[in-house]
């Protein structure tokens, strides 16, 4: 077809133009959707908007169109015409049927529009009424709500207009710690589906423990490190300072205890789930840590990771000397190296997630588009952009509109 042949594209119904929103309602089978359009065509009339709803096999079917034209039918009026043809296909097919006269589209969103994705454990009603009415309170308008996920948790994503993302945020933060949910919020638009960047921090995040405190218990001084480790965590300590500390109880210790460390880790719950799902998708996935490259690199070889950057204990004539060799990765270095990853994978930082639970995170959360504190403490789930407090790593992807449907097919195709 040459230019000159394509027909002109069909204008948006203005507000003066008759249309008629048909809703159906039943139970779901094959054929329903392909049933009702059969039968609209007939009166040839343009579809302007349709949205399809199946919750526990009952299936909302709504389709607003152009009303039909006078000349179609040939007794009473078309309209009349097309309501009885439709209600009569309805009662064939066991299923209700509402037609209601309009005129126009919808009407425009407002502006400003955002996700909000809530994850419970469970979700109850009253605090889905308590998001939606914090929602109303800033302006903003539920456009569609979506279920992601049904276990772990149950996630399900807001899409709201007429209110500002960073309004949105400040006021569902408050509410979703008094709640005991979480939620996230994000701005819509297309960066969402863009290719991004994944950050995450490594003890506590990516694997269940503190790496110093694997290393600690094979020197026999896990009790000491543990305190200071816990004190560097709550921002009461420099993180430099305590690492030094920390490192030089292990001085002394035989090289081979690497690898009985490497064994002891363990990887949190949906962790690997996570990287996988991220790496089929086409993201980049790297981690940051004030550990030692003696784990990280192991992990990053064992998980398939883009990026991975950490501290490195010194080793000399097979044995821990106490120190630890090159820049360290304290909390300014791991907004550092996020922002050297985000340049090397070629992602803006507006299109990076970063996930960590501690103090020396907190630099990388905030520069990051979106930061998550993963069960994280206090400071650090005030100051990030949203809080995680399940033990499922993997919940992070709900947070980037990814559905369970989606991880399980990323699963079964991972080889």
């Amino acid at each position: 077809m040459s230019a000159s042949q394509i027909p002109p594209a069909t204008a948006v119904p203005g507000d003066d133009v008759p249309t008629l929103l048909v809703k159906i309602f039943g139970k779901d089978r094959p054929g329903i959707t392909a049933g009702l359009f059969d039968t609209l065509a007939a009166y040839s009339v343009n579809v302007v908007d349709i949205e399809q709803v199946v919750t526990r096999g009952r299936i909302t079917l709504c389709a607003l169109v152009t009303a039909p034209s006078p000349a179609e039918g040939s007794t009473g009026t078309a309209e009349g015409n097309l309501r009885a043809t439709v209600h009569s296909w309805a009662e064939s097919m066991s299923l209700q049927a509402e037609i209601i006269s309009g005129r126009g589209d919808n009407r425009p969103r407002g502006t400003g529009r955002s996700h909000v994705t809530v994850l419970g454990h469970p979700l109850t009603a009253e605090t889905t009424a308590a998001i939606a009415a914090a929602i109303t309170a800033t302006g903003g308008n539920i456009d569609r709500i979506f279920r992601l996920a049904k276990y772990p948790v149950t996630a399900v994503e807001f899409a709201v207009s007429g209110a500002q993302t960073a309004t949105l945020r400040s006021v569902l933060a408050p509410e979703a710690a008094q709640l005991g949910v979480d939620i996230a919020v994000v701005a819509a638009g297309l960066q969402r589906r863009a290719q991004r960047l994944v950050v995450m921090d490594v003890d506590s995040t990516l694997i269940q423990d503190e790496v110093i405190e694997l290393f600690a218990a094979h020197a026999g001084c896990e009790a000491e490190v543990a305190e200071v480790t816990a004190a560097a965590m709550r921002g009461e300590l420099d993180f430099e300072q305590s690492l030094h500390a920390r490192v030089e109880l292990l001085g002394g210790l035989d090289a081979s205890v690497v690898e009985a460390v490497r064994k002891e880790v363990r990887l949190t719950p949906g962790a690997r789930t996570l990287v996988r799902t991220l790496k089929r998708l086409g993201y980049q996935v790297g981690v940051v840590s004030g550990g030692f490259t003696q784990v990280t690199d192991a992990l990053q070889e064992e998980l398939g990771l883009d990026f991975a950057s950490a501290n490195t204990l010194e080793i000399i004539d097979g044995k821990l000397t106490g120190r630890v060799t090159g820049e360290i990765v304290d909390r300014a270095g791991k907004a550092r190296l996020l922002r050297s990853f985000a340049q090397q994978a070629g992602v803006p930082l507006a299109q990076t997630v970063a996930i960590g639970d501690g103090a020396n995170d907190l630099d990388m959360l905030n520069t990051a588009g979106l930061g998550v504190a993963f069960n994280a403490k206090p400071v650090v789930r005030e100051a990030a952009h949203t809080a995680v407090n399940v033990p499922f790593l993997d919940t992070v992807l709900y947070l980037l509109g990814i559905t369970r449907e989606e991880v399980e097919a990323a699963e079964t195709h991972v080889g």
